[in-house]
């Protein structure tokens, strides 16, 4: 079962949810940021934003549950690079 899952992972849906979830939680942090920082129309529209990019990405993991372990990877690229982005310049 494990192996059948395994063999059946496309690399350019692998790559693209990786892709999508690094995107989404940038999109995240950014979303947190402007809540933190009370900017009501910059939270809503990263809020939208977000929602849209996680539909990718679910909807490919959920056909094969092997595709979580890129969805992870994807999802710790993108807080990392939005919070050195966010954090650029600050020592």
């Amino acid at each position: 079962m494990i192996w059948t899952a395994l063999r059946a992972i496309d690399p350019l849906t692998a790559a693209g949810v990786v892709v999508a979830t690094a995107a989404t939680d940038a999109v995240y942090v950014m979303f947190a940021s402007a809540v933190a920082t009370r900017r009501r129309l910059a939270a809503a529209n990263w809020s939208s934003v977000w929602y849209l990019l996680s539909s990718f990405a679910v909807i490919s993991y959920t056909q094969n549950w092997a595709y979580v372990g890129f969805a992870a990877l994807g999802s710790w690229l993108g807080a990392f690079a939005s919070m050195t982005f966010l954090h650029r310049g600050q020592t």
